[in-house]
């Protein structure tokens, strides 16, 4: 079991890399902007089945990637235009948009899936996990960057406080559409590249994405903790990571296979959620120990506690 773990892990920090640049969408609706969006189901199947169609009719695969950032950016608008415009429930939204990709995938794909074997790829030309983690921590810095100009702090503002942010005239209408658009952006692209690795896209790939997403960030946020921008958005690339890593030790275990994956990445999920709750909770009955020691401390040493 051991050795199928060690041989397995540099494909699950593969896969941990290629899924962190989603994961770090998931984190800009979720966290920053703290809304519900469940575009991310039908957004990563739409960059995966643009790049895949593009490829297979010989467009170059980097053309086909900046495509499919571009038609997710275009999805996450649409869900942004339904919520602040339409004044459609934010998770409402989502859920409509990610019904209408459904068919819209479909349509772009032509079929129920597309193969590219043996075309070339972005991955094709460099080692894939050096290659990986550059292009990971490229947009990790470029989101860093962002969220330091005004327009990244307005963002960050919106999903804090709506009406105070409102109060000193910034449209929180356009910032919602940004973020959800910057969100569905990173996660089209890991579509994309996801499409690419496996050589093939599937009009039923996004199914789940949400949940392993959200996973990826709370996992790396009770590891690794997010007080800075800097350090979650560190934190969500090394919370799919050791997601990735989880999943792969998880299915060594005898009993398992490949068809419970989602009920182990729900468990996990579980975990990573009340994993906080549990140790708040440890931490203040042993701070409430402490104080009633020191009390108790204190009365021995009053005149009146001397026994």
């Amino acid at each position: 079991m051991f050795e199928n773990f060690v041989s397995s892990l540099p494909g699950a920090v593969y896969l941990g890399l290629l899924y962190a640049l989603m994961a770090l969408g998931v984190y800009i609706t979720f966290r920053i902007l703290d809304f519900p969006d469940l575009t991310v189901d039908g957004s990563f199947t739409t960059g995966a089945a643009t790049a895949a169609v593009m490829i297979s009719h010989g467009v170059s695969p980097w053309l086909a990637s900046l495509t499919a950032i571009l038609a997710g950016m275009l999805a996450g608008a649409c869900t942004g235009l339904l919520h602040t415009k339409g004044k459609i429930n934010g998770l409402l939204s989502g859920i409509l948009m990610m019904i209408a990709l459904y068919s819209i995938n479909l349509r772009i794909l032509g079929m129920p899936n597309v193969s590219i074997m043996g075309e070339n790829t972005v991955l094709s030309a460099f080692p894939p996990i050096p290659f990986m983690i550059v292009v990971v921590l490229i947009f990790k810095f470029a989101l860093d960057a962002f969220m330091k100009t005004d327009l990244g702090l307005s963002l960050r503002a919106t999903g804090d406080n709506k009406r105070m942010i409102r109060s000193f005239g910034a449209n929180t209408d356009n910032t919602t559409i940004l973020g959800i658009s910057l969100s569905n952006g990173l996660v089209a692209l890991s579509g994309a590249l996801i499409a690419q690795q496996s050589s093939f896209a599937d009009a039923t790939s996004g199914i789940g994405m949400i949940v392993i997403g959200l996973a990826s960030v709370i996992i790396g946020e009770a590891i690794f903790g997010a007080k800075t921008v800097f350090r979650a958005t560190l934190a969500v690339i090394l919370g799919s990571i050791v997601y990735r890593i989880v999943i792969s030790l998880a299915l060594q275990i005898k009993g398992f296979e490949t068809s419970d994956l989602k009920l182990i990445t729900a468990v996990i999920v579980i975990i990573a959620l009340v994993f906080p709750t549990v140790r708040s909770a440890i931490k203040q009955r042993g701070a409430a120990k402490k104080r009633s020691a020191e009390l108790l401390k204190s009365l021995e040493t009053t005149p009146g506690g001397e026994r």
